[in-house]
């Protein structure tokens, strides 16, 4: 079992909203998680491989889980609207709905972060890899983006604008960003990640994972 530490920071708004438009019913294995800290996105690098796992620490204690066996639930509280600003347009028409998971900790909902904790210094070349998220299903758009001190966004993903997108992450560090759904409903996001190993150039990518968000309204 993976050691992990976890000491975080909060910073910036929430929201969510949703019906089910094709959502299947959960099956009895399935951990459904709604509120607490997890990484969504776990990067591992065992045995030669890259893996993806979820580390949920709204356990005691906290564990890692197969992708295929967690249902992400962002909760009504999460509904908020698009602000009349252009630089959020990536979200939609300025008061419609958005739903967010938000960059900085909001303890009604889920906060989904991306972590490679567990990558150590030395091994990939530039002591980076990349986090591609290359497919998207839903009824509607999701992005990624965080917010800078002066509320400025930085989008990392859009499914609206085309995937593959890729988020190059440091090994050894912890990052959350704000994850907006446009509607409600069931999105699948597929997800690998990938690198160069430092000592012979090989790229090494791990086995695609799919993470499913409910958004409910």
């Amino acid at each position: 079992m993976r050691a992990r530490m976890s000491a975080l920071t909060a910073v910036t708004a929430a929201m969510t909203a949703g019906l089910l438009t094709w959502a299947a019913p959960a099956q009895a294995s399935t951990v459904v998680l709604s509120q607490g800290h997890v990484d969504a996105v776990d990067v591992a690098f065992d045995n030669g491989a890259l893996e993806i796992s979820v580390h949920d620490e709204t356990v005691d204690p906290d564990v890692e889980r197969d992708p295929a066996d967690v249902l992400f639930v962002v909760k009504p509280e999460a509904a908020v609207t698009v602000p009349d600003d252009p630089r959020y347009a990536f979200l939609g028409t300025p008061g419609a709905t958005v739903h967010i998971l938000p960059e900085v900790q909001d303890e009604n909902l889920l906060w989904p972060g991306l972590a490679t904790e567990e990558l150590a210094a030395g091994v990939f070349s530039g002591d980076t890899v990349k986090i591609r998220f290359t497919r998207a299903l839903g009824p509607d758009g999701v992005s990624l983006f965080t917010t800078d001190p002066v509320g400025a966004p930085n989008v990392l993903v859009d499914s609206e604008d085309g995937l593959p997108d890729s988020i190059t992450r440091p090994v050894g560090t912890h990052m959350h960003a704000n994850w907006a759904f446009e509607k409600a409903g069931t999105y699948r996001i597929k997800v690998e990640a990938t690198g160069i190993l430092a000592a012979t150039g090989e790229r090494v990518t791990s086995a695609p994972v799919w993470l499913t968000f409910q958004v409910q309204c």
